[in-house]
């Protein structure tokens, strides 16, 4: 008889972890990253680390999480009175955009949990932004946004950022009404941007790249739940500091569970050391089950529920692309 087990992350988000690329895998790409493996411990004495028990842990967990959509491909000829927006196209050619939709939102835990705010946004994200006006619709405003470039990646990067930037002010809002330094705040994915904010780490779920090499990567695979790795620096494009850690899951499935966690690379070691021993004490009660999330367990059940809500205050995609055909400036 042939023993298997299943992976509990849902066949429909792909895979949290796939080692070859053959029927239809997913390989994970082998990185150029500049890695210092003994901030912790040396490379050669790596192994599962259990946190310290005593250490402190703050009152409060914020978790930080955003969505987007693109609601309609769009074409843009300019406002009336003005000529037509300049780009690198042929002189007198609409030029390509977006019309999005944009949610960010907080959850506090704390005696319970809550979502503490949200902040929903439309935007126009078009290379000519500054020779536009707002699309306005009768489901609301699509505020121009500058984007560098008329390719979908180009528009796909200024909503992204645009989307980064409205979570950063939302963490920001909700710490200055609540003075004090004891909380915690996870973003839900990489750090990038936002390592400036305090108290702050990273928290992504799929893993793409292999960053380390052979005998650390092991120690990954021999975690138990609530175990984590030593943390270790790395840099590729930014620098930042890192650890994987064990959330409860499946046994015998790849790095069933495994999430990485990153934090600002200017912080000193032992602060480090005690953001990610504070994460395997906090994160592995709220991993998610599989009958209740199908990204389970790495979707922790602040994150999924906040995603739920924000993905319902995006409105009504199929109204909204109505409304802006309705909206449209048809060409010449």
């Amino acid at each position: 008889m042939t023993l298997f087990t299943v992976d509990p992350w849902d066949p429909g988000y792909g895979q949290a972890f796939a080692d070859d690329a053959e029927d239809g895998g997913v390989a994970l790409g082998e990185s150029t990253a500049e890695l210092n493996l003994d901030l912790e411990l040396p490379a050669g004495q790596w192994r599962p680390v259990d946190p310290d028990p005593g250490t402190a842990v703050p009152e409060r967990v914020l978790f930080l999480d955003g969505v987007r959509r693109i609601d309609a491909r769009v074409w843009v000829h300019g406002s009336p009175g003005v000529a037509e927006p300049a780009g690198d196209g042929p002189a007198g050619q609409p030029l390509g955009g977006i019309a999005a939709s944009l949610a960010a939102g907080l959850v506090v835990c704390q005696d319970g949990a809550h979502v503490a705010d949200v902040v929903v946004e439309r935007g126009l994200f078009t290379a000519a932004a500054g020779e536009v006006s707002d699309l306005v619709t009768r489901a609301g405003r699509y505020r121009a946004q500058a984007a560098e470039g008329t390719g979908l990646d180009r528009l796909s990067l200024a909503l992204q950022q645009r989307l980064s930037f409205t979570e950063v002010q939302l963490a920001v809002s909700f710490r200055a009404s609540h003075p004090g330094d004891d909380d915690l705040l996870i973003v839900d994915g990489p750090l990038r941007g936002r390592a400036h904010l305090d108290r702050t780490v990273g928290y992504i779920k799929t893993h793409h790249t292999a960053y380390l090499p052979a005998p650390q990567a092991a120690v990954v695979g021999a975690l138990r739940p609530g175990q984590r790795t030593p943390a270790f620096t790395m840099g590729t494009s930014w620098r930042r500091n890192s650890w994987y850690l064990q959330l409860p899951g499946t046994d015998g499935v790849p790095w069933s569970g495994v999430v990485r966690l990153e934090c600002s690379a200017d912080l000193e070691p032992k602060d480090v050391v005690a953001l990610a021993d504070q994460t395997a004490l906090l994160l592995p009660p709220f991993a998610s089950t599989p009958h209740k999330d199908p990204r389970a367990p790495q979707n922790l059940v602040p994150i999924g529920g906040l995603e739920r809500q924000l993905k319902h205050r995006l409105g009504d995609e199929r109204l909204l692309y109505r409304a802006l055909r309705s909206a449209a400036l048809a060409p010449a």
